[in-house]
């Protein structure tokens, strides 16, 4: 390691701990080898030129693609919302409940639990079988399968006539909900050139935020409804979305860092013409050699593509910052956001106007979602991570506060519903739509299908411990904290802003193979974004040692004409 005159790190190629020199036996054929790498650095050079109207330009068909898939993401968050909200609904109640005490129609809530926790452990077995099924068949296939499993699983919870079908539904749905939760942002990643992976990856949370904010105005229009339909229509809704993402997925092209993965190199220039504006024959080159390449450099760090794998030697690390970058989303504080409406209607805002101001908030997580798009070219991830939690922090703190007001005040349960949605904004714009950007570029590209499941199902297991612990928190038979409920948040999103300063790298701007040598040479989480790194720098002029499988010297040869 050396330092410069402005303190940018960089490697020299002598000096590394590690040598990851890519090994290929080319059959003693050094120019070609040496013709792969320079094709490979051209290409690196072109994806760090090309600035963000370019790459619109240029890869259109590959933002539509990674935009069509996403687009499945709505289902779910519109789930999250229709079931929670479905609890308030007396239509709901009289046909899953059972009578209360006070002569009305409630469902328990060991049930309400039951429920919102079925959906999430079906995500988790999703979420398992995508992180196999997507490396081994395809992202289109797993993709496929999984929109006409929902296609046959939303009839459950539209024709359920009891609440354990419902939950048998919901567990079901909650299976493709799992593949698309990952499967999603792997794809936009793998499609869509640096310079546009933070504006597709953060789409995802702007479809999850877009299918709340539709629940939410579908329920409020059902309020009045008196039948049975109140419920089983905004169930049926959920048919609009897979049919027409089936068919766009069918005519989608696979990632060609699959077909690259797997040695179909024909099929992967194939592909980067689809994805591409007018590609000439040497930009095609230029990109297959650099993923045949960063696949090999990796296949040089870990040979494996097991989920085992994702907790060896290097790869561990990256694990760890894509597990805890999703995490933190439901360690921060988020799981409150969902009861501004509840305290608003605390402060006396009668439940339809409440429901109204839901959809407000819904709209300023829009709003937000937006805003990250032209944060993060300027910020950066890392920064933006810690700015919005510092800017959480001081909202937790401020709720707990307030909290030690009497509930009875209702100025005080204006305030903590006001400074929820200000919570919801900053959330918007910094740790949920930044999210999927990190875990996308974090992973190795050969482990990314699964690194990305771990990261999730991570997610969900907080997220399940989430919606045990804040009811208790909340209800008035428990601890009925209120407010005072932020500053247990706040206690952990500085914990949360603690392990972000010290180990989240900023991927912002780099490409794959330059991430693989930052990793590779255990580059601290602060100097990733000024550290210089070539990866090419040992291979470009020495002749390669070592042998490599017949199957990737002949993905070398194959490029050259």
């Amino acid at each position: 390691m050396s330092y410069d005159n402005d303190r940018r790190e960089s490697f020299d190629p002598t000096g590394r701990r590690k040598s990851v020199a890519v090994q290929v036996n080319l059959r003693d054929d050094i120019a070609d080898y040496d013709r792969v790498v320079e094709d490979a650095r051209k290409a690196t050079e072109s994806e760090h030129h090309l600035s963000i109207m370019q790459g619109l330009r240029k890869y259109p068909k590959a933002c539509a693609w990674s935009m069509l898939l996403s687009t499945a993401i709505i289902m779910e968050g519109y789930d999250v919302v229709l079931l929670g909200s479905f609890y308030a609904l007396p239509q709901f109640n009289q046909k899953y409940g059972h009578l209360g005490p006070n002569g009305e129609y409630i469902i328990s809530a060991s049930w309400q639990a039951g429920l919102s926790n079925g959906a999430q452990v079906g995500e988790i077995i999703g979420l398992a079988l995508n992180g196999w099924a997507s490396e081994r068949f395809g992202y289109r296939l797993t993709m496929m399968v999984s929109m006409a499993a929902m296609i046959a699983f939303v009839f459950l919870p539209v024709f359920a006539h009891n609440i354990e079908t419902l939950l048998a539904g919901e567990i079901l749905q909650g299976i493709p909900w799992g593949v698309f939760q990952t499967l999603t942002t792997a794809y936009a990643s793998e499609i869509t050139p640096v310079v546009l992976r933070p504006y597709l990856t953060a789409y995802v949370n702007l479809c999850w935020v877009f299918g709340q904010l539709l629940a939410s105005g579908i329920l409020r229009g059902v309020l009045t409804w008196e039948s049975q339909w109140a419920y089983r229509m905004p169930f049926c809704l959920q048919w609009i979305w897979p049919v027409p993402i089936l068919i766009g997925t069918f005519f989608a092209p696979e990632s060609p860092w699959w077909e690259v993965r797997h040695g179909r190199i024909d099929k992967a220039r194939h592909i980067v013409r689809r994805l591409n504006t007018n590609p000439t024959d040497e930009f095609v080159d230029n990109q297959v050699a650099m993923m045949v390449h960063t696949n090999a450099l990796e296949k040089e760090m870990s040979e494996g593509t097991s989920y085992w794998d994702c907790f060896k030697g290097v790869d561990l690390r990256r694990t760890e910052a894509s597990s805890g970058a999703w995490m933190i989303q439901n360690l921060c504080g988020s799981a409150f956001m969902g009861y501004s409406t509840y305290f608003l209607e605390q402060a006396g805002l009668a439940p339809s106007y409440a429901f109204d101001m839901s959809i407000a908030q819904y709209g300023l997580g829009i709003v937000g979602t937006l805003s990250s798009w032209f944060l993060m070219p300027h910020i950066g991830r890392r920064r933006l991570y810690i700015v919005g939690q510092i800017g959480m922090i001081i909202m937790l703190v401020t709720i707990g506060g307030m909290g030690f007001i009497s509930n009875s005040n209702t100025g005080a349960q204006w305030a903590i519903g006001g400074l929820l949605l200000g919570y919801t904004l900053i959330y918007d714009s910094t740790v949920g739509p930044v999210c999927y950007a990190l875990v996308g570029e974090l992973s190795s590209t050969r482990l990314r299908a699964k690194t990305v499941v771990i990261a999730r199902i991570s997610y969900n297991l907080i997220g399940i411990v989430n919606s045990v612990i804040m009811p208790y928190f909340l209800n008035p038979e428990k601890l009925n904290w209120g407010g005072k409920t932020g500053l247990f948040w706040a206690g952990f999103c500085f914990l949360c802003l603690i392990w972000t300063y010290f180990r989240l790298p900023e991927p912002k701007g780099r490409t794959y193979g330059e991430l693989d040598v930052l990793f590779e040479n255990r580059v601290p989480a602060r100097k990733f974004r000024t550290t210089v790194v070539d990866q090419f720098a040992s291979e470009a002029h020495t002749p390669p040692s070592g042998h490599m499988d017949e199957k990737m010297a002949a993905d070398y040869q194959h490029i050259e004409h």
